[in-house]
C-alpha cells in the first residue's frame, strides 16, 4: 500500500506540523490494517501490522509534548493492541526457532496460542480501533489539539 508524502514544514514548528501531518499518519495506519484484515491471514503473516504499530506508537510518543492527555489515551490503546501483537509474534517466533525440537502437543500449544492472539487482534481492531466514529475520534484530536510546548529553558 503506497502511502501518502510527508512533508514537514521547519518553520512552522511542531504543534502547526503535527496537526497537519499526525492525522494523515494515522488515517493511512487504519487503512494499511483495514486492507491487511480483509484477507484471510496466517500468525505469521501479522508482524507486518505490529511494526506498523510501533512505528506509529513512537511517531505519536515524540509528540507528547504537543497535547495533553487525549493523546496519552491513544498511545495506550495502541500499546494494548501492539501486546496483543507481540504475544503473537512470540508464539510464530518460538514456533520457528524451535522447528522440530519441540514435541507435537508443545507445537500445537504454540500454533493454537498463535491463532487465538490473531483472533484477539482482530477483536480488538474491531471494538476499539474501527468501531464507527472511532477514526474520526483520532484523526480529530490530532489536527485540533496540538499546542506550542513550552521551553523552560526560554526563559531563563
Amino acid at each position: 500500500m503506497a502511502k501518502a508524502e510527508i512533508e514537514w514544514d521547519e518553520r512552522r514548528g511542531p504543534a502547526v506540523n503535527a496537526r497537519s501531518v499526525l492525522p494523515r499518519l494515522v488515517s493511512d495506519y487504519f487503512s494499511e490494517v483495514r486492507a491487511f484484515l480483509a484477507k484471510d491471514r496466517k500468525p505469521a503473516e501479522f508482524h507486518r501490522m505490529r511494526l506498523a504499530s510501533k512505528r506509529l506508537r513512537y511517531t505519536l510518543e515524540l509528540f507528547r509534548p504537543c497535547y495533553g492527555p487525549g493523546l496519552e489515551q491513544r498511545i495506550a490503546a495502541l500499546k494494548d493492541l501492539q501486546d496483543v501483537l507481540g504475544d503473537l509474534n512470540d508464539a510464530v517466533a518460538t514456533l520457528a526457532l524451535l522447528g522440530h525440537d519441540i514435541g507435537r502437543k508443545e507445537r500445537a500449544f504454540l500454533k493454537h496460542r498463535a491463532a487465538e492472539k490473531a483472533k484477539d487482534f482482530r477483536k480488538q481492531w474491531t471494538q476499539s480501533f474501527d468501531a464507527p466514529s472511532r477514526e474520526l475520534w483520532w484523526t480529530t484530536y490530532l489536527a485540533e489539539h496540538a499546542r506550542t510546548p513550552h521551553n523552560p529553558s526560554r526563559n531563563r
